[in-house]
């Protein structure tokens, strides 16, 4: 890539950036060497709750599966459970593990809420990703202010209007 941009790969700010860009494409993609066994660890617990638990605002950085460019932004969680609570910072954790693999945003979302449906069975997961694209902004349609919202609604969330409805109040600032 170096070599085509055409610049000189020995030059003596690029001589170690190969390696250097190998190591961060490494640790931008961490999430393919991730398990959900792994990230929950055993961190589900009995509760008697059955009240709506929500995460909001966890920060995320993913990567573009069409140009390698980032997406940035946030995510917000939240399930209903059913006899067992997660780990609140497992919930952070999950999302990481997907956000840190080539892909887009909407396979994203659907990603993490199945993941928590999963783990956790729920009666419902709501998930909303917002983010922003710098495959749109730094080239293409060149567009600085705009950003994506997805969102994944299963279970209560998605068959009872007033669930939905609470969980977007509690994530509206």
């Amino acid at each position: 890539m170096i070599k085509n941009l055409g610049e000189d790969p020995s030059r003596d700010g690029l001589v170690d950036t190969p390696a250097r860009a190998a190591k961060a494409m490494s640790f931008l993609t961490r999430g393919y060497q991730q398990t959900i066994e792994e990230i929950v660890n055993g961190a589900l617990f009995d509760s008697e709750t059955s009240e709506m638990i929500v995460v909001k605002d966890i920060e995320m950085y993913s990567m573009c599966e069409h140009h390698l460019l980032p997406f940035i932004g946030k995510c917000h969680v939240a399930y209903v459970p059913t006899g067992k609570v997660l780990g609140l910072s497992k919930v952070a954790r999950i999302v990481d593990m997907y956000a840190r693999r080539l892909q887009i945003q909407e396979n994203l979302t659907k990603q993490i809420a199945d993941a928590i449906e999963k783990v956790t069975n729920a009666s419902g997961v709501g998930v909303i990703v917002e983010a922003q694209h710098m495959c749109m902004m730094m080239r293409g349609v060149e567009k600085q202010n705009s950003s994506m919202k997805t969102s994944v609604m299963s279970g209560s969330f998605r068959a009872d209007s007033v669930t939905r409805a609470e969980f977007l109040s509690l994530i509206s600032d």
